[in-house]
């Protein structure tokens, strides 16, 4: 299949965007692990850490793939405008594939952090009980 210079361009938006979504998650996670109160030691703060690693690993890979897949496009347009037409698509379709793990990790990442949310939630729905 014979794509085009700009075939691969079309993606430098969408990964650049996802890349700068990614690290804002990445930045709001720094900040909660930064300020979490590690005086409390109960079974919900001890599960909420643990999220916490599980999310900060997933934003990593997240960022490596995206990265990753923005250097293959890169490489996949200069290989294009060497006129090395196959090279070219073969490395595209690379940076396709991890694009597509780094969309897949970003949905894990999100079930992860509603799982967070839930037990922050259970929490509260605790204290609440204890005060009736």
């Amino acid at each position: 299949m014979m794509i085009t210079l700009t075939t691969p361009a079309i993606l430098f938006p969408a990964i650049s965007l996802l890349l700068l979504a990614y690290t804002n998650r990445f930045v709001t996670l720094a900040s909660i692990i930064r300020t979490f109160d590690s005086t409390e030691i109960s079974e919900s703060a001890q599960k909420q850490i643990a999220n916490l690693r599980k999310r900060i690993q997933l934003i990593k890979r997240m960022q490596e793939a995206g990265a990753a897949s923005f250097f293959l496009c890169v490489l996949a347009m200069l290989a294009i405008y060497s006129e090395y037409q196959q090279l070219g698509s073969w490395i595209f379709g690379g940076s396709l594939v991890l694009l597509l793990y780094s969309l897949w990790m970003s949905v894990w990442e999100i079930r992860i952090s509603v799982e967070a949310l839930d037990v922050h939630l259970q929490e509260y729905n605790l204290s609440y009980k204890k005060r009736k």
